[in-house]
């Protein structure tokens, strides 16, 4: 097999296994276990938790002591065997800590897998920005394939969707052993602790520039968290409403919000030119806005008459979600040295998945559960929509005047040396 289709299969596989159960856990939360709101806030923000720490470390580790390709696959393996357990958890609590334990070992892929296509890419003399987002494209189509087959199957509920995943998390950890070899930094000369200890990634928050990055890519990673947290939960509970019950939208909301995953497609593929033309500054931008659109149309959307906006917003979500994390990782890849490639991108996924994450899990649910339910419980969904469109548009005016970056369409070519 070819490079490139080897890693299309990693990217395939590596996001079919959290879009098996990603945006379906509340159904199941909420409609087969019936436990509490609170708690599920909680268990969102296990990938927030884990991302603070693990990613980082396990870019450490691939840069100095084991492959990238070889973490990947033993992380697999046994966050396979984590998710076969999650079903036979009986208790908010326990399945909290074993959700945790399951994010543990799923966060830091994301970003090996990053690192191993890059460094396959590169190894095979591709150039990495035009090369990578068609690649990548395959990653969300798994995760659109993951999504329908867990909602066509009626597992949307079911604990069969954590066995679906697992499945497929088994698979891509015996494959990962198959990939190119990332090398490990053999460069020990350097007595510096810093170096020793594979650290020098966190160096990187002493330029100005990148600490801003890395600030805003922070606040952008809460507003991804509260789409995924609460996109499906909110189309569900249309089916309280008589008018909206027996609509396609309420019945199959995990096909709907799928839309959002087939837009990914599109947006990814453009990444080069609006890189090339426009640069990481005017890119970030464009996914700030894309975010205050998302969330206005869902606070106005319906499943009737205003399900086009639904449908939009879903599209929108597209720009929103690539332009900044797709973007993001290309971005640090121009601007940080081979020996720390795995490790700062394990910074910049700690920075969004880990403390974003949590700011904003735990950040919404203390404003939906104070502010944006009624007398009886309900989510007051406009509301909270329209909450979250606020913030997004605070953060894209704080980026637009603080972020200082001039555009070099030299550097973002140069990215394959």
């Amino acid at each position: 097999m070819g490079i490139k289709f080897r890693i299309t299969i990693m990217n395939f596989l590596q996001f079919f296994i959290w879009g098996a159960w990603l945006i379906t856990i509340g159904g199941y939360w909420f409609q087969n276990r019936h436990w509490t709101g609170t708690d599920f806030g909680v268990i969102f923000s296990t990938m927030g938790i884990a991302s603070l720490f693990m990613p980082a470390i396990a870019g450490i580790i691939a840069d100095r002591w084991i492959n990238a390709e070889k973490l990947l696959g033993i992380f697999h393996i046994i966050g396979a065997a984590v998710l076969f357990m999650l079903p036979k958890v009986n208790d908010p609590t326990t399945f909290f800590w074993v959700m945790l334990l399951n994010m543990i070992f799923y966060m830091p892929t994301i970003s090996l897998a990053i690192t191993v296509a890059y460094s396959a890419l590169k190894g095979a003399g591709l150039d990495v920005i035009k090369s990578y987002p068609p690649i990548r494209v395959f990653g969300t189509i798994g995760f659109i394939v993951a999504m329908w087959t867990v909602s066509l199957l009626k597992f949307e509920t079911s604990a069969m969707q954590f066995y679906v995943a697992s499945g497929a998390s088994l698979t891509l950890g015996v494959f990962s052993f198959s990939l190119p070899k990332c090398a490990v930094s053999k460069d020990v000369r350097s007595k510096n602790l810093v170096d020793m200890l594979g650290l020098k990634a966190f160096t990187l928050f002493k330029n100005t520039k990148m600490a801003m990055f890395f600030i805003f890519s922070m606040l952008l990673g809460a507003s991804l968290q509260l789409t995924n947290a609460y996109g499906d939960t909110f189309l569900h509970d249309f089916a309280k409403i008589p008018a909206y019950s027996d609509l396609l939208t309420v019945k199959y909301p995990a096909i709907i919000m799928s839309i959002s995953q087939m837009s990914e497609t599109l947006f990814i593929l453009a990444i080069p030119f609006f890189l090339m033309r426009f640069g990481i500054k005017k890119v970030m931008l464009i996914s700030m806005v894309a975010w205050v659109l998302r969330f206005a149309l869902f606070g106005f959307g319906n499943p009737a008459e205003a399900l086009w906006m639904i449908i939009l917003s879903n599209i929108i979500y597209g720009m929103a979600f690539d332009f900044f994390n797709i973007s993001g990782s290309l971005f640090v890849e121009t601007q940080t040295d081979s020996s720390i490639r795995a490790s700062a991108q394990g910074v910049f996924m700690m920075m969004t998945n880990g403390f974003g994450a949590i700011i904003g899990s735990w950040s919404s649910g203390l404003i939906i559960d104070n502010f944006f339910k009624d007398s009886t419980g309900q989510f007051e969904w406009q509301g909270i929509w329209l909450t979250f469109a606020a913030y997004s548009l605070v953060v894209a005016i704080l980026f637009a005047v603080l972020f200082r970056h001039k555009h070099n369409p030299k550097e973002v070519v140069n990215v394959v040396h």
